[in-house]
């Protein structure tokens, strides 16, 4: 089993799916196209940088860096 990190926009696809508002409603208060949206969600193309960010704030999303790995070694005393 690979723990390999999904890719930010299938993160923000999946954020839209399972958003507790329908994509109509998304669409209306972003200003981004019914169409332009459904593209995105069904793979068929890319959102723009400014539109993801729409996006992302109306779903109130955050970008979350990985987690650092503890393989610093301490000093004893």
């Amino acid at each position: 089993m690979t723990n390999k990190a999904k890719l930010l926009s299938e993160q923000l696809r999946e954020a839209i799916l399972n958003a507790d508002v329908s994509r109509y409603r998304i669409s209306k208060d972003t200003g981004i196209s019914e169409a332009q949206l459904s593209r995105f969600v069904n793979k068929i193309c890319g959102l723009g940088q400014e539109a993801s960010d729409k996006i992302g704030e109306y779903l109130g999303l955050q970008l979350v860096g990985p987690k650092q790995k503890s393989n610093q070694k301490t000093k004893g005393k």
